[in-house]
């Protein structure tokens, strides 16, 4: 499975960017699916997750109610929507598989970095203020 992400950049505070997450090599349909991300000097940390189906999406604290997370099963691909950037945001995001087909679990289990299998390359998001 090869995950790659991309979409980041340069963005005002305020502003908005979508991420996307393109998966090859397997069955992106039946998996759960992730975003972290990792600012300088600071572990990884969690940010969404869709399950399979997508019917349940988790998000973290601190994104809530400025991000969402989708996926396109047809098209082997999953999104990050930010709006309303805040210089906090900046980090390199990762997209990430779980590890567990078919399987809806909850926001701790998503939320933790050993419930994915692959990962893909980060791409850079850097807000300014």
């Amino acid at each position: 499975v090869q995950l790659q992400a991309s979409g980041g950049g340069l963005v005002q505070a305020g502003g908005s960017l979508r991420l996307s997450c393109a998966a090859s090599g397997g069955t992106f349909s039946s998996y759960g699916m992730g975003w972290f991300r990792q600012a300088p000097e600071k572990e990884r940390e969690f940010v969404a997750a869709v399950t399979w189906s997508g019917k349940n999406k988790y998000l973290s604290d601190s994104v809530k109610g400025r991000f969402t997370i989708s996926r396109d099963n047809a098209k082997n691909t999953v999104y990050l929507q930010m709006n309303s950037l805040k210089p906090e945001d900046t980090a390199v995001y990762y997209c990430a598989q779980g590890a567990r087909d078919y399987f809806s679990g909850d926001y701790y289990y998503f939320g933790d970095m050993g419930s994915y299998t692959y990962w893909g390359q980060g791409t850079q998001v850097t807000v300014s203020s």
